[in-house]
């Protein structure tokens, strides 16, 4: 009968050293080498053997490689000349931008002027009747020769001795003309002022002009001055004139 070992040696727990000597018998199985994700010599290979007059044969990797390559080029064009298209149409928005500013401003000027025409217009009619006020004091061509008879009775009402009294020639403006008058009258200082007095509240515009006033041994002064007054053109010298400063701009040219 055959003697079966005992139970306590089945299980005997085994010592350290055993269990150190029984690692060191065991051998480390070798880890398997792991292929590469993307093997890039087999890719090489792939695109070096491509047929171009066979494109459905080639590899699945240089399709994708070459469709990849296409689609980018294909979105950096388009990238390219919407860039260029951009930039025109970016300046031709600028543009229409300030023009619509330009035209927002010119609407709302339009607008005031518009909320505000009646005042306006009751402001032109005020500025007519004012300068209408204003062209009265000026006499016309034949009222001329009466401003000059009243300047001259002005210096002799006053008792002043008229040494000169000499008209000179018409300087014409825009709607009007100049005539100066050389004058130098003789007098006492409270005459002469007197004059001046009464020159000032004729109806009509008169104005003196380079004023020199000089006392005489006798203690009498002298006023030396050129007094101007002034009359409006009519429609016809007003016509006149301006013909005359076109033809002159047109010689000049």
């Amino acid at each position: 009968m055959m003697k079966l070992p005992a139970l306590s040696s089945l299980f005997k727990r085994k010592s350290a050293p055993e269990r150190m000597a029984e690692k060191q018998l065991v051998k480390p199985e070798t880890a398997a080498v792991k292929a590469p994700l993307i093997n890039f010599q087999q890719l090489l290979m792939d695109f070096k053997t491509l047929d171009p007059k066979d494109p459905g044969l080639w590899p699945l990797a240089p399709r994708v490689v070459i469709l990849f390559g296409l689609f980018a080029a294909l979105i950096a064009a388009a990238w390219g000349f919407g860039a260029f298209g951009w930039s025109v149409q970016l300046d031709e928005l600028e543009a229409k931008r300030v023009e619509e500013a330009t035209l927002k401003e010119d609407w709302l000027a339009k607008k005031r002027q518009a909320v505000n025409l009646d005042e306006y217009r009751r402001q032109l009619a005020e500025i007519d009747r004012s300068f209408g006020a204003l062209l009265k004091q000026l006499p016309n061509k034949a009222e001329m020769g009466a401003m000059l008879v009243d300047i001259n009775k002005a210096a002799q009402g006053r008792g002043l001795s008229v040494e000169l009294f000499k008209p000179g020639g018409e300087a014409g403006k825009d709607f009007y003309t100049e005539v100066p008058i050389t004058l130098t009258l003789i007098g006492s200082y409270h005459d002469i002022g007197g004059f001046t007095g009464d020159l000032a509240k004729l109806p009509r515009i008169v104005t003196l002009n380079d004023i020199n006033l000089s006392t005489n041994p006798s203690g009498t002064m002298t006023l030396r001055t050129t007094a101007k007054t002034f009359r409006y053109l009519d429609e016809a010298e007003i016509a006149a004139q301006r013909k005359a400063q076109q033809a002159a701009k047109a010689g000049k040219k």
